[in-house]
């Protein structure tokens, strides 16, 4: 019997602990090279993390709600090794799919390269198991020959026994298959997989799915539940309120609070506002639609545009100011803009970002927003798309606010906030109109810039809000 013992990865852009949200495997759990053992969250996103062995499950290092840092153990499992005992390997024979090819929806598993012995090679946030070539070629695989039907036979009662075996985890790799169960409301472990060796495929699942017997997936525990207080501490000495529960900060929410103090501590901000007549932008969203229903840019999209022009005049607002070792300070400046927007998940308030946001279009930008706020509020998003950003947009209006005087986005130096459009009274042409109104509002780091540079960006994108026909001709 040989144990190993893997530790919880490096997961990448300096992030050195990670909060272990559930385990996808029991103790005496059966599992195979690359199959997800556990789902952990970090300040970034919510990840699965895939075993690099495969054997037979000994130990689980940690429960749920535990933070553990990068490096510690967190999972050990008998190989099987010296004791004749071959052990599974990466969800089935050679030939079998990895999570990645599955990921491409059903590739052919006799297409499938082969499956290295001791790992795929398959990364997960600057972690990757051993074994994947570093030419990055695929061998094409031997064509077997044609099986008897006494052979045939033979693979299908093997597979009958391996689909039956008690405690053995199920055979999926791909995380997106387990998604799929998840959100179709299926026991993961109920399902009985078609793929090499029971590999768990998507058509298995949308099959068990459209099955009346199909078996509903436990709802999880929120990772974050309030902890009921010791009943030495029922009560608050300082309010003499009864305390109803603790939360930890942790995870995104640890991370947000660490970054505002760093930011209010830090940067000598200050905010300018104006009001702005978006009538004609709102007129422009609607023609654009009323055009092309399914391409056409969202407000948030135009204004990103405007922005990102203004940017372009003022990049002193998209820059950076770094200590240097002897104390001094400079201000360093980028050829281009990362664009960073908030965005509320069930995690917290986090920040995507579009790299090199200024060589793309409305259209583009559009893409890029509904594409990075999906994967952010599905916990999908990796450390990269969540940090790098070198200015901020932030759509407070979205929660039904006139205005904010939002906290910069530390180590940038500014960030624009945008109010909810409403109908206001408003003068046009010495007349008194109806017109569709918003807040614009920025904040910046004075040590970067004075008013003047922030009061011309800020005139700027609001010029281009109230006359966007005229604006966009030139962008």
């Amino acid at each position: 019997m040989t144990v190993k013992t893997f530790t919880l990865p490096d997961l990448g852009e300096g992030l050195t602990e990670a909060e272990l949200v559930t385990w996808l495997v029991q103790v005496g759990d059966t599992v195979a090279v690359d199959q997800p053992i556990a789902e952990v969250e970090t300040a970034k996103s919510a990840v699965e993390v895939p075993c690099p062995f495969a054997g037979t499950v000994r130990q689980l290092h940690g429960a749920s709600g535990q933070t553990l840092d990068v490096g510690a153990p967190l999972i050990s499992v008998d190989t099987g090794a010296g004791d004749g005992v071959p052990a599974p390997q990466g969800g089935g024979p050679k030939g079998g799919q990895t999570y990645r090819e599955e990921e491409r929806a059903g590739a052919d598993p006799a297409a499938a390269a082969e499956t290295a012995e001791d790992g795929s090679g398959n990364v997960l946030i600057g972690y990757g198991t051993p074994g994947g070539g570093s030419s990055g070629r695929r061998r094409r695989p031997k064509k077997a020959p044609s099986a008897t039907p006494a052979q045939a036979a033979a693979t299908g009662a093997a597979h009958d026994a391996m689909a039956s075996a008690p405690r053995l985890a199920p055979t999926v790799i791909s995380p997106i298959v387990r998604k799929l169960a998840k959100d179709r409301g299926v026991d993961i472990s109920t399902v009985r997989g078609s793929g090499p060796g029971g590999l768990i495929l998507r058509r298995d699942v949308v099959t068990a799915a459209a099955s009346p017997e199909a078996a509903p997936v436990p709802a999880a525990a929120p990772v974050a539940a309030p902890v009921a207080a010791p009943a030495a501490e029922a009560v608050d000495a300082r309010t003499g309120l009864e305390v109803a529960g603790r939360v930890p900060v942790s995870g995104v929410r640890k991370v947000i609070a660490e970054a505002m103090t760093r930011s209010r501590t830090e940067i000598p901000e200050a905010t300018v506002w104006v009001d702005v007549d978006a009538t004609e932008l709102v007129e422009l969203r609607a023609a654009l639609k009323a055009r092309d229903p399914e391409n056409a840019p969202g407000l948030m999209a135009l204004i990103a545009r405007f922005v990102l022009a203004g940017l372009a005049r003022y990049p002193d607002l998209a820059a950076r100011i770094e200590t240097r070792e002897d104390g001094s300070q400079e201000i360093v400046r980028f050829d281009g803009v990362n664009l960073g927007f908030a965005a509320q998940t069930d995690r917290g308030l986090v920040v995507p970002n579009i790299r090199g946001a200024h060589r793309l279009s409305a259209r583009g930008l559009d893409a890029e927003l509904k594409r990075l706020a999906e994967r952010a509020r599905s916990g999908k998003a990796s450390p990269a798309e969540l940090s790098g950003s070198t200015f901020t947009l932030n759509n407070y209006g979205v929660f039904g606010t006139d205005g904010a005087a939002a906290i910069i986005n530390h180590p940038e130096v500014a960030i624009l906030g945008i109010g909810r459009i409403i109908d206001r009274p408003w003068v046009v042409d010495g007349q008194l109109a109806v017109r569709k109104l918003t807040q614009l509002s920025l904040a910046f780091d004075h040590r970067v810039c004075d008013g003047g540079v922030a009061g011309g960006f800020l005139r700027m994108v609001a010029d281009a809000v109230e006359n966007p026909v005229s604006v966009l001709a030139d962008l």
